[in-house]
C-alpha cells in the first residue's frame, strides 16, 4: 500500500508492503501521523519568535483608531478674570478641576495652573511672541 498526500510545499508519503491489508493501513496511518507531527513541530519552532503579519496590521489599525477618536467633542468659552495665583489655586480647588486658566492681576498675562501627578501645582506662563 502506498499513500501520497500533497500539502502545499510539503508532500507526505508512506508505504507498506504486507499480506494483511488492515495491518498495512494501520502502519501507513502511523507513518503519516508521525510526519504530520514532525512538520508541525518544525513549523512551530521556526515561527516561535515571529510576530504574525496580521498582528502588525492590527496594532497599526488600533493606533490609527485612537488618533481618529482624539477629536474635539465639546467646545466652551470662558471669561478670564484677573486674579492672583493664590486666588486661582482656590478657584481650581473649588471647581474640582485639574487645571485653571486666569489672567494675572499684576502683569495682565494669561496663565494656566494645573495639578501635577505628585499633587503639587504647576504654572504655565504664556508669553506673547
Amino acid at each position: 500500500m502506498e499513500v501520497t498526500i500533497p500539502l502545499g510545499s510539503i508532500t507526505l508519503r508512506a508505504e507498506d508492503v504486507s499480506q494483511d491489508m488492515y495491518g498495512s493501513i494501520d502502519l501507513v496511518t502511523d507513518k503519516i501521523e508521525r510526519q504530520i507531527r514532525k512538520n508541525k513541530t518544525k513549523i512551530e519552532r521556526k515561527n516561535k519568535n515571529k510576530v504574525a503579519t496580521s498582528q502588525l496590521f492590527t496594532d497599526a489599525l488600533v493606533e490609527d483608531t485612537n488618533v481618529v477618536q482624539s477629536r474635539v467633542v465639546r467646545s466652551k468659552q470662558i471669561d478670564l478674570k484677573p486674579m492672583d495665583l493664590e486666588e486661582a489655586i482656590l478657584q481650581m480647588d473649588l471647581l474640582g478641576h485639574d487645571f485653571f486658566i486666569y489672567v494675572d492681576v499684576e502683569d495682565q498675562t494669561t496663565n494656566v495652573i494645573y495639578r501635577r501627578e505628585d499633587g503639587e501645582i504647576g504654572l504655565l506662563e504664556v508669553k506673547e511672541s
